[in-house]
């Protein structure tokens, strides 16, 4: 089955040739990854209506850095929530309890497991706590005035399709970046 097939060996040799790096080497490039989610991230407040579309993808930069390394990937979500604080205050709820986590919990399940139900399973979970953390428990309508912030089953099986369906796209988007990647440093 296509959910219980190991994912492939790229992500491991990616992960391999990242490790031989020096310390200083892989700070400069989560420093980076960081940079570009900030600045992706904050693309929703500053391009009115298309910024809408390129925030979304704040998700890659955290996610590759976690592939390659928790410690990296942590940081570089950190970092980017410290950026955002300067450039776009606004995003600075949404990034940490959605495109960043899913970010950061892909790229360590992508660390952590080989199954790719494994990886999509965190990445869903993830998102989907932070989305209703939004909802019910900060009560911020991340997903606008349709969506009431008191609890429902429906809303609740909603976020969950809509996670499952976006953390697969994410893993398949990864895997992806990871052979073109492999492909130009081998």
């Amino acid at each position: 089955m296509y959910f219980l097939k190991p994912i492939s060996d790229e992500v491991r040799l990616s992960q391999i040739i990242f490790d031989k790096h020096k310390k200083t080497m892989k700070l400069i490039l989560g420093s980076i990854f960081a940079c570009i989610a900030a600045i992706l991230q904050s693309a929703g407040g500053f391009f009115l209506g298309i910024g809408y579309f390129i925030s979304p993808l704040a998700t890659a930069p955290i996610l590759l850095s976690s592939m390659l390394s928790i410690p990296i990937g942590v940081m570089s979500y950190f970092l980017t929530i410290m950026l955002l604080f300067i450039l776009q205050p606004t995003e600075l709820i949404v990034f940490p309890f959605t495109t960043g986590l899913l970010g950061l919990g892909i790229g360590a399940a992508f660390y952590l497991f080989r199954k790719r139900i494994s990886i999509i399973a965190t990445g869903t979970i993830l998102l989907m706590l932070g989305i209703m953390s939004l909802l019910f428990i900060i009560n911020f309508p991340i997903l606008g005035p349709i969506v009431s912030d008191s609890f429902s089953f429906l809303t609740t099986i909603s976020i969950f399709l809509f996670a499952f369906l976006y953390s697969w796209l994410w893993v398949e988007v990864a895997l992806i970046i990871i052979k073109k990647i492999k492909m130009i440093i081998i």
